[in-house]
Formats: structure tokens, sequence, C-alpha cells
């Protein structure tokens, strides 16, 4: 069982935006992971879903993570 403790915001929601995509991942087109509780805590789940929609990449859901495919390319999942 996942014990969560109550965190509070470390930095501001538009500058963990900025920091997010401003990895090198981000800008080769890589991909990128962020926890779903870390995500929840920072900016919220919708907020970071429009980020993605709006830079026309991927999200998927596994487990406690959410990856980020950083092209607008398909992506076909193999197995």
């Amino acid at each position: 069982m996942r014990v969560m403790t109550e965190m509070t915001r470390i930095t501001a929601p538009d500058a963990w935006i900025d920091q997010v995509f401003a990895a090198k991942s981000v800008r080769t087109g890589g991909v990128i992971r962020r926890r779903i509780d870390w995500v929840d805590r920072e900016i919220g789940r919708a907020r970071f879903e429009e980020e993605v929609r709006k830079r026309g990449f991927h999200l998927i859901e596994t487990g406690w993570h959410l990856v980020i495919i950083c092209h607008p390319g398909a992506v076909r999942l193999l197995f």
C-alpha cells in the first residue's frame, strides 16, 4: 500500500512547466516522465494535459507515471 505524505507546492506553476519543458529530451524529440502525484501537487493533471496537448506531444499514463513523447509524430504501442 502506498502512503502519501502531504506536500506543498515548491515552485510557481508556470515556472514548473517551463522547467519541465526546457529539458534536453523535449528539444530533441525524446521522452520525459513525471510521477502522477508530483504533477497533481505542482500544477494539477488538467493543466499538465493542456500543456502537453498545446505542444502537440503524446501523453501516456502508466503505473504511477505520466510519460510524455516529445514529438507530434505517430506513436505505435508494440506490446
